[in-house]
């Protein structure tokens, strides 16, 4: 069943999420970090973790550095983004999440126990042979990511040189609209770019030269999509500034049923 008309008016109503994350917050900064927790569940958001390669930039502006405590590039928007997810997973399907995110590595096999990883700014990102060799196994092994939060030529050839090292002979591909990802919980016919925060100041949904959002996959030999690609769009700061009256709806509303889609299409494939 499709939720358009009951997942709209909740969408609305994410400003009520502020509410809850206040008893998530610490008085200092943002999220408390021992908020992950063992409880068992369906679903785990995780989120990965990397070594940014010296000289690739993020869109802060920074050499490979930005976001939470750290400052490194795959933390960007973390963690309200990824709870804000989590939140509206729990009030619009059945899944049985977890009520905090993951971050996950590749310095260990441990990565294998969580199916679906969420990263960003993935034109810092670099890899040491094991650390390719262990993402390219966890992804023929049914693991699924989504990459989001990168744009423009620039980026999209960084991305790309991590990509490679990873499945150097894997194509990429422009998902169409008749693709099953965006149709196994919600119909996602008509995409918009989503742009990051600065919208609410300066009414752009672009950054660099990414002009029109590409919304791209990998495939593995059975055709089942195991990379999922939002470039030149910024899912997570919808995500994350939903609850901010200036951040407009319908951004924040197709990034929310974009995320579950992806979530419900990585647990079933």
């Amino acid at each position: 069943m499709k939720l358009l008309q009951a997942s709209s008016a909740i969408f609305a109503g994410m400003a009520l999420c502020s509410a809850l994350f206040a008893y998530q917050r610490t008085a200092d900064f943002g999220f408390d970090d021992d908020a992950q927790t063992n409880d068992r569940a369906e679903f785990y958001w995780s989120r990965l973790s990397y070594t940014p390669s010296v000289g690739r930039t993020f869109a802060g502006g920074y050499e490979g550095y930005g976001g939470y405590r750290g400052w490194h590039s795959w933390s960007r928007d973390y963690p309200k983004a990824d709870r804000q997810v989590l939140l509206a997973m729990k009030r619009l399907t059945r899944i049985q999440g977890r009520s905090t995110e993951q971050v996950v590595s590749l310095d260990s096999d441990d990565i294998f126990n969580y199916p679906w990883i969420y990263a960003v700014q993935v034109q810092t990102w670099s890899f040491t042979d094991d650390e390719a060799k262990r993402l390219r196994e966890y992804l023929l092994k049914g693991g699924f990511l989504m990459v989001d939060d990168f744009h423009g030529t620039r980026d999209w050839e960084e991305f790309m040189n991590g990509m490679r090292e990873v499945l150097p002979d894997r194509p990429v591909e422009d998902l169409e609209n008749q693709d099953e990802i965006f149709h196994v919980l919600y119909d996602v016919n008509e995409r918009m770019q989503i742009p990051g925060e600065q919208y609410i100041r300066t009414g752009r949904t672009y950054e660099n030269d990414g002009y029109v959002p590409k919304w791209r996959a990998i495939r593995d030999d059975k055709g089942r999509i195991m990379v999922a690609i939002c470039h030149n769009m910024h899912l997570g700061d919808a995500w994350e500034w939903a609850d901010d009256p200036d951040y407009p709806e319908p951004f924040a509303s197709m990034a929310f049923r974009v995320a579950l889609n992806y979530i419900v299409y990585g647990m079933t494939h």
